[in-house]
């Protein structure tokens, strides 16, 4: 046996897939800021230090503008390309002196410059700060700063660092859609797994699980190989055990016939007696029964015939006109509702017998009227047949069509047989991959519902 990689294992995956994820915003997120602020922080272009010199050389070369009186006439310059520009001087504890209303964007920037250890610019939402430059006056040091107005356009991405909530929301989005791609992945295994199980419950012994799903190297791809092979193991039972009861059906055919060989020997010899009258009956019950058992192992192993392209009309033609014909025979009439467009591919013997069985029951326990109808969509090709009669207990509708089963019910008293009739016509049905339910009709009467999937679209 291959020794399997860990990392193939379903928990693995789930760990990486939400670890990666969560990661993924939360390092997203926390760019923003780094990015932000990589963009809006440089060092101080030489063109704006030369207007910082420029205004530092003309106070070192005019001291008295130092004075309390004259600073006012340093809050604003020209910068190099003549626009305005707003200066603020500082001494060396970091004290405005030329403007006693600093704005908070210029006392952040200080704060940046003192980090920097360096002249830098930073733009902000809709201004450019840029220092300090340093200079000495009467040997006292001195620091010079600038601002100007500045809105030049930013990458869309720092959008989101200025609008948090914004931000926060579209990560909870992403993340949402992130992990719901990552179930997407975990879940579509397991609707597989979940279809492929409801077919078998449903009789169709041949579905297995997809080839996707069981080459996965993880817990769900091993679960559908155990699957498979599960149900090749079911399928391979069933079919033996249906095998066996065909086999020993056909041998008892030949004591049987021996049997009525011996009787009519008996009856040519002119032997005639009630116990013989028995025997010959229960000879011929005997024999039907054993007809019926293997007509339901050939349907069930679907070993009979192949699939026909035909039309319904042309498959049931038989089956309608000896259903219309023991109909008036019990003083009963049958209504046929069928399109003659209706055409699909079935096999038209099992399709035939599957219907003849409900024709019987439902002309049997009808009190006047049965119908039968058919409508074909793009998907399926549906077939109803309904009587007036009395219908069945709610408890009985599914185990109707199981074999030998005997409903303890008005309908089904006198009516003879074995119980196997509705079990031939579900197994005909599930041969053709279909369906076929029993429900009651108000006021009375049972309405018996065919489904088989359209192999033929017109």
């Amino acid at each position: 046996m291959l020794k399997q990689n860990p990392f193939n294992r379903l928990f693995f995956k789930l760990l990486l897939g939400f670890w990666l994820c969560s990661s993924l915003i939360i390092a997203l997120v926390s760019l923003l800021p780094l990015l932000q602020q990589n963009h809006d922080r440089s060092k101080l272009p030489p063109s704006l230090e030369k207007v910082l010199q420029h205004v530092a050389e003309r106070i070192q070369q005019q001291p008295q503008l130092l004075e309390s009186e004259n600073l006012q006439r340093l809050q604003r310059g020209r910068n190099h390309k003549g626009g305005p520009i707003r200066l603020y001087l500082t001494d060396d504890q970091g004290k405005v002196l030329n403007n006693k209303r600093v704005s908070r964007e210029f006392r952040r920037f200080l704060l940046m410059a003192e980090e920097a250890d360096q002249p830098i610019s930073h733009q902000f939402r809709d201004e450019l700060i840029f220092g300090p430059y340093s200079f000495e006056v009467n040997s006292k040091t001195y620091q010079l700063f600038g601002r100007l107005p500045d809105n030049h356009p930013r990458p869309w991405f720092l959008f989101f660092a200025d609008n948090k909530l914004l931000t926060a929301g579209l990560a909870i989005l992403l993340s949402g859609f992130l992990c719901g791609l990552l179930a997407w992945y975990l879940g579509k295994p397991l609707r597989s797994l979940k279809q492929s199980a409801n077919a078998l419950a449903r009789g169709d012994l041949a579905n297995r699980v997809d080839e996707a799903t069981a080459s996965r190297r993880d817990e769900m791809g091993q679960l559908a190989v155990a699957f498979n092979a599960m149900a090749d193991a079911v399928e391979t039972m069933v079919n033996n055990q249906q095998r066996l009861m065909g086999d020993i059906s056909h041998e008892l055919r030949t004591p049987l016939t021996r049997l009525q060989l011996s009787l009519a020997l008996a009856r040519k010899k002119g032997q005639h007696s009630t116990e013989l009258d028995r025997i010959e009956y229960e000879a011929l019950q005997q024999e039907a029964l054993i007809s019926e058992l293997l007509t339901l192992s050939r349907v069930r192993l679907n070993a009979t015939e192949k699939r026909l392209t035909a039309e319904l009309t042309e498959t049931l033609s038989q089956v309608l006109d000896d259903a219309e014909f023991e109909a008036e025979q019990q003083g009963k009439q049958l209504h046929i509702n069928i399109d003659d467009s209706i055409c699909f591919e079935h096999f038209p013997k099992t399709l035939s017998r599957a219907i003849e069985n409900l024709l019987r029951n439902a002309i049997r326990y009808a009190e006047k009227h049965v119908y039968i109808e058919s409508q074909q969509t793009k998907h399926q090709v549906s077939i109803l047949v309904k009587d007036d009669g009395p219908g069945l207990p709610e408890e009985e509708l599914e185990a109707i069509f199981t074999p030998f089963y005997r409903p303890d019910s008005s309908r089904d008293r006198e009516s003879g047989g074995w119980g196997l009739g509705l079990a031939i016509t579900q197994a005909a049905i599930q041969a053709h991959r279909g369906h076929i339910a029993a429900q009651n009709q108000q006021p009375h009467g049972l309405i018996v519902t065919i489904s088989i999937p359209n192999q033929l679209s017109h």
